[in-house]
C-alpha cells in the first residue's frame, strides 16, 4: 500500500497536484534522509514520462530555460541542470549528491516559507573601496550616489556601478583601484568604456584614462570583463603570472589565491593567454602547483553564474563549495578531520541567507555549527 507521500509524487509527475500538495511534497523531500527509497522510483518515473517528449530547437529551449530560471530563483529547491528535452517539458528543480538525485517537475512558481533561524547571515551586497590616485578611500556601497572629482577626471557611482566619464587626452593620468570585501561585488565602467563586474574578496587596479599604446589593468580575485573593440590599443589584463590579451570580448578570470589555479574562460570573441589562443567556450587553467597550463572545454554557465546571481557545481568537493559561501556571505570556515568525501551539484540562488544554503546542504548529508560568522564543518 503506497504511503501518503509516495501518491502525492505520483500525482506529481502526472500534473495532477494542487499547490498546496506541492508544497507538502516538497517540504518532505528535503528531511533528512526521508526521500532515499524513493531515488531510484523518481528518476525512473521521470524519464519514462519525458521519453515521450519529441527534441525542440535550441533557441527555443534557451527561453524556456531563462524563463524558468526567473521563476525558481527564489526556491530552496535548486535546479540541475539537464537536456534540451527535459527542459522544453517542466522546470526541474534538482541538488544532486553521489549517493542520489531529487528531480522534483515544476508547473507554477511555488513560494515556499523560509526556514527561521535566531542568528542567520545575510547574502552580499554591492559594496566596495575605492582607492585614489592620491592615496585616499572612498567607500561605495548599492544605494550611494556620487560625483568623484580626480583632475580632469570624474567618476560617477550610481547604486552598485561606477562609471568613468569617456577619457581625453589631456586628462593626467593616475591609478585608481576598486576593492571588493568579502560579502560583496561591484561593477565599473572603465574609461575607455570596458565593463567590469567584480566578485567578492577581487579587486582591480586600472588607469584613469588610457593614453598609450595599450590599456592595461590588473587583477586580483574574480572578474567578469566586456571589453570594447579597439584593434590599436590591445586591453591586457594581469593576474599574477598570467596576461591576458584582447581586442575585443568578453571573458571571466577566476585568480583567487586559495583556489588550486587560475582560469580564463572566453565566452565571445578571442584572447590570448600568455602564448595560448583561446576559442569562444574554451578556459585556460593555470595550475598554481606546477605552473603549468592547460586548455579545456568550459561550461560557460557554470563559470559565469555568480554575476547572473547563482551558485553552481557540477560533481565538486563540499570544500569547494563552501570556499565560494565563504567569500559571499563573509564567514570564517573550518573542517574537522572526518568530512565524508561526496560530491555535489547544483544551482542555489545567491539571494538567499545562508541558513537556506545550509539547509539544503544538510538535507543531502553536510552537518554544520554556526557561531557567529564562524561555521565549522562537522
Amino acid at each position: 500500500m503506497p504511503h501518503k507521500e509516495e501518491e502525492l509524487l505520483q500525482r506529481y509527475l502526472e500534473g495532477k497536484c494542487t499547490t498546496e500538495e506541492v508544497v507538502t511534497l516538497i517540504k518532505w523531500l528535503q528531511t533528512t534522509g526521508s526521500h532515499r527509497s524513493l531515488l531510484k522510483q523518481m528518476k525512473e518515473e521521470f524519464l519514462r514520462s519525458m521519453a515521450a517528449q519529441p527534441e525542440i530547437s535550441p533557441v527555443v529551449s534557451d527561453r524556456i530555460e531563462a524563463r524558468l530560471l526567473q521563476d525558481i530563483s527564489a526556491v530552496k529547491i535548486v535546479r540541475m541542470r539537464i537536456s534540451r528535452r527535459w527542459i522544453a517539458a517542466a522546470a526541474i528543480l534538482a541538488f544532486v549528491v553521489t549517493t542520489g538525485t531529487v528531480l522534483l517537475v515544476k508547473k507554477r512558481p511555488v513560494t515556499l516559507a523560509k526556514k527561521e533561524s535566531p542568528v542567520d547571515v545575510a547574502p552580499g551586497t554591492n559594496k566596495a573601496q575605492l582607492t585614489l590616485a592620491n592615496g585616499s578611500t572612498l567607500t561605495l556601497d548599492s544605494v550611494g550616489n556620487q560625483v568623484i572629482k580626480q583632475g580632469a577626471t570624474v567618476v560617477h557611482q550610481k547604486n552598485g556601478q561606477l562609471q568613468y566619464d569617456t577619457e581625453s587626452n589631456t586628462a593626467a593620468v593616475g591609478y585608481n583601484i576598486l576593492t571588493v570585501p568579502r560579502g560583496g561585488q561591484f561593477h565599473v565602467v572603465l574609461p575607455d568604456g570596458s565593463k567590469v563586474w567584480l566578485n567578492a574578496a577581487s579587486s582591480l587596479k586600472y588607469p584613469t584614462a588610457f593614453t598609450g599604446n595599450e590599456r592595461l589593468v590588473e587583477l586580483q580575485g574574480q572578474g567578469y570583463f566586456e571589453v570594447t573593440k579597439n584593434a590599436q590599443h590591445p586591453f591586457i589584463v594581469k593576474v599574477d603570472d598570467m596576461t591576458i590579451k584582447v581586442l575585443g570580448t568578453s571573458f571571466d578570470v577566476m585568480a583567487y589565491k586559495d583556489e588550486k589555479a587560475i582560469n580564463t574562460t572566453l565566452i565571445e570573441g578571442a584572447v590570448k593567454v600568455n602564448d595560448q589562443l583561446l576559442k569562444p567556450g574554451q578556459q585556460a587553467s593555470l595550475d598554481n602547483a606546477n605552473g603549468c597550463m592547460y586548455v579545456y572545454n568550459a561550461d560557460i554557465q557554470q563559470v559565469i553564474a555568480w554575476k547572473t546571481g547563482f551558485f553552481e557545481f557540477d560533481n565538486v568537493k563540499l570544500a569547494d563549495i563552501m570556499r565560494q559561501v565563504s567569500r559571499w556571505y563573509d564567514i570564517d570556515i573550518t573542517y574537522n578531520n572526518n568530512i565524508e568525501p561526496k560530491l555535489f551539484g547544483g544551482r542555489i540562488s545567491r539571494n538567499l541567507p545562508l541558513s537556506e544554503i545550509l539547509h539544503m546542504l544538510e538535507a543531502n548529508g553536510a552537518k554544520f555549527n554556526m557561531k557567529g560568522r564562524s561555521l565549522v564543518i562537522e
